[in-house]
């Protein structure tokens, strides 16, 4: 069974040559969508994206879906620009974005170089602010209904010490998306993120490959594992999908409990 209403539509993947964007863009394939896999320098794995994605949707009886490869880095504001004018003359128009694209520094908040700190900013919140406005202006233009998702991060919630920058930009983009969701809510468009919890890609393979450091992380996990990147995309289908027409302005935190306090399932408190 497939999620109401994807089928056809045209959907705009950033940062999707690995991890939950990857995972994100083969899903969205395989529901029917065209898809545009934004990667900024890893052609061949945006490749393999492209081709288990055109697999995907063949085996679910959708083998005219279009995937096709687009660079552009989320930092430069020109390359935001032309990835979606891309999109929208390759494809004939843009129906979904998704705003994965994001990257992390680690580093002590008063030893934080300010370039790097800038960085992640640019990339993380700024980036999907550019998308947005590139994607809202097209949707409005062309008289469109439309679908933002951001995807967002535990920390958007939860601080996380040493990576100040990254915590910032995921908080903002919780703000990012109530504020577009507000404004463009009688315009068609709705906003809407996901905020994944510890989630095994490869930007934590420093704990998701030491055995010792992925006990530690999964016993502050309520449901005691880590999540799949394929979790994150049935989410961020659902929420594409008309099946979520009624929602939005909301961050739906996929974590497996993290955010509940874990320290408080024994009763120590009064």
């Amino acid at each position: 069974m497939h999620s109401k209403g994807l089928v056809g539509k045209i959907a705009l993947v950033t940062g999707a040559s690995s991890g939950i964007g990857q995972a994100i863009a083969i899903r969205l394939a395989q529901e029917g969508c065209n898809v545009a896999i934004n990667y900024r320098k890893d052609l061949d794995e945006a490749g393999q994206t492209r081709v288990v994605a055109l697999q995907k949707a063949a085996e679910s009886g959708h083998s005219d879906v279009q995937v096709r490869l687009i660079q552009g880095d989320a930092a430069n504001e020109n390359d935001i620009i032309r990835v979606v004018n891309d999109v929208t003359a390759t494809f004939g128009g843009l129906d979904i974005l998704i705003n994965n694209a994001g990257i992390q520094s680690e580093h002590p908040s008063h030893d934080l170089p300010a370039d790097q700190f800038d960085r992640v900013i640019s990339v993380n919140l700024r980036g999907a602010y550019l998308y947005s406005r590139e994607t809202i202006k097209h949707l409005l233009e062309q008289g469109r209904a439309g679908v933002i998702i951001n995807v967002s991060s535990v920390h958007e919630m939860i601080p996380r010490p040493q990576y100040l920058s990254y915590s910032i930009s995921k908080a903002g983009m919780g703000s990012l998306t109530k504020t577009l969701a507000l404004e463009y809510a009688n315009r068609g468009i709705r906003v809407n993120a996901i905020a994944p919890g510890a989630t095994v890609t490869p930007i934590n393979e420093a704990w998701t490959e030491d055995q010792a450091k992925k006990d530690l992380v999964e016993s502050y996990i309520p449901i005691g594992r880590a999540g799949t990147v394929n979790e994150m995309a049935a989410a961020v289908v659902f929420l594409a999908s008309d099946e979520a027409a009624y929602i939005t302005g909301q961050t739906l935190f996929i974590d497996g409990g993290l955010t509940l306090y874990a320290d408080f399932r024994e009763a120590w408190s009064a």
